[in-house]
């Protein structure tokens, strides 16, 4: 009998197809859980909904329209609960489970299942910015597109993706599950409340300088510095890159997978 007679051949699918089929798992499985479609899609929307009737109905001073001032940290808020909190959630409870622990010893190499995972994270974020973009634009917000906008509300993006993903890695790979859970849902109260993602740093006082260095005030003001005054946001993006820096760091030395 001839060698290749019988069909299919065993053995690992293509790298590519194996990381596809990650990311599709992944994303199914974040949308599926109501937690996670509640951080990542409803919360959003009612806080764009409700700052702009706030704003209208409290007659609070801003710079620009509110739905103009608000979108934008929206959508910062949007990608922070995406690449922090759920990301941090589910990789906790995926360590605790031992699904870390099988995944790592499959034929999808290890840096091939942090790629599915950031694959799942892009996907809902698109999610996300079709979802807000769409209600803010039926709410007749008008950003400043521009090609030094657009490139750097896609640059921050991607920054505070990498940077918030990198400190949630950080959070599930140090801390037991159930600490994951309660330090993830804590911070991300205390960013979107006092951290300068929804609200420009200048809303907070004196307390507005320190706010500027942390990772949610640089994500807000970079995508406010994009779609309000259509320039390339360079400062938010050091700072930024910095975070993701250290966040990369700190996942590297602490994080187990078991």
């Amino acid at each position: 009998m001839s060698i290749g007679t019988f069909t299919p051949q065993p053995g690992a699918a293509p790298f590519f197809r194996q990381v596809l089929a990650q990311t599709r798992m992944e994303t199914t499985l974040l949308l599926r859980n109501g937690e996670q479609l509640l951080l990542a899609l409803v919360i959003p929307v009612l806080v764009l909904l409700a700052g702009v009737l706030a704003v209208d109905r409290l007659d609070v001073s801003l710079s620009h329209r509110p739905v103009d001032e608000l979108t934008p940290g929206v959508l910062a808020l949007a990608v922070m609960s995406t690449s922090f909190t759920s990301l941090a959630i589910a990789t906790g409870f995926e360590r605790r489970y031992g699904v870390l622990k099988r995944l790592g010893a499959s034929p999808l190499p290890r840096h091939g299942l942090l790629l599915g995972k950031i694959g799942s994270l892009v996907a809902v974020e698109l999610l996300q910015l079709l979802v807000v973009a769409g209600l803010a634009l039926l709410m007749d917000w008008s950003p400043a597109l521009t090609p030094r906008s657009v490139a750097g509300a896609l640059v921050i993006a991607v920054l505070g993706t990498s940077a918030f993903a990198a400190l949630g890695l950080f959070v599930a790979g140090a801390l037991r599950a159930e600490a994951t859970l309660a330090v993830a849902n804590l911070v991300y109260v205390l960013l979107a409340a006092g951290g300068g993602a929804v609200l420009p740093a200048s809303s907070y006082g004196g307390f507005g300088e320190v706010v500027r260095w942390l990772p949610s005030g640089a994500l807000g003001a970079g995508f406010r510095e994009s779609f309000l005054l259509g320039t390339f946001p360079l400062g938010p993006s050091l700072v930024l890159l910095a975070w993701t820096a250290l966040g990369t760091l700190l996942t590297v030395r602490t994080f187990r997978w078991e």
